[in-house]
């Protein structure tokens, strides 16, 4: 069964749980941090932070949507080589199977949404 989930705005700009190194970073020192509101397993959301730094993307497992709260990064496409800057009020969709780069320019904050 599906969990209705409400969020205070306190809590989307409130500290994070600080979860460690942006794995597979290979520039910077992206530390993360987490707030998931996860409802019934079927989709993971939450507020994710990464500081300053960059790192891979390797074919995608899953399709992510993003509202950037914060920040600025470059996501560089795989694919094409196209990069886009994104900073706050944007929104982006990084597909299953999808292959790139985050750089983190700015520390960002950004509220996601994972279909499992």
């Amino acid at each position: 069964m599906s969990t209705f989930v409400h969020v205070p705005t306190s809590r989307i700009t409130g500290d994070l749980e600080a979860i460690g190194q942006r794995p597979g970073a290979d520039s910077g020192d992206p530390q993360l941090g987490r707030l998931r509101f996860d409802t019934d397993g079927t989709v993971r959301a939450g507020v994710w932070e990464p500081r300053p730094g960059g790192w891979p993307v390797e074919e995608r497992e899953d399709t992510e949507t993003c509202y950037i709260l914060s920040g600025r990064a470059v996501i560089t496409d795989g694919a094409t080589g196209e990069t886009f800057e994104i900073s706050a009020g944007d929104v982006i969709v990084q597909p299953k199977g999808w292959s790139g780069r985050w750089d983190v320019k700015e520390t960002i904050r950004k509220v996601y949404s994972i279909g499992l």
